[in-house]
């Protein structure tokens, strides 16, 4: 079993997986409201999206060796966001200067709760919200015990 993060936004998802594209790598599948079949059968069809949100991400993927790292989409209207509810992305990555590069281009615009650092586990570990208000914790390499 794999778990893949699946995040909400609120108009700006392209932006976001754009970013998170140039940061973390990977290809982005994705299509819009307004691409979607409006004669679907009942429940899938995008006919009754207002105009101005035809243009929104019904659904995005960024994808490694086509495998899912990151999926996503622009939530209808009438049906916004609200905060994350106490979910972040964790990422961990192979070295230190990979971390330390991740964090820093993710903090751009964002809000840095915990700059990277040292831990007890973690020879370097960060948190923030991007400015997309994604929560990610950012991890380089562990410590051996």
């Amino acid at each position: 079993m794999k778990t893949t993060p699946y995040l909400n936004f609120n108009g700006d998802c392209r932006q976001a997986f754009e970013t998170y594209e140039r940061v973390l790598g990977g290809e982005l599948y994705l299509i819009t409201y307004g691409e979607a079949p409006a004669d679907a059968a009942p429940g899938e069809g995008c006919g009754d999206i207002a105009a101005s949100a035809k243009d929104r991400i019904m659904h995005v993927t960024l994808a490694r060796d086509r495998m899912p790292v990151l999926m996503g989409s622009d939530m209808p209207p009438g049906m916004e966001k609200s905060n994350a509810g106490g979910i972040a992305v964790a990422l961990n990555c192979d070295d230190n200067g990979e971390a330390e590069r991740v964090f820093a281009a993710l903090a751009e615009g964002g809000q840095v709760q915990m700059a990277m650092a040292e831990t007890f586990w973690a020879e370097r570990f960060g948190m923030l919200t991007d400015r997309f208000g994604t929560p990610w914790l950012i991890n380089g390499v562990y410590k051996q015990t």
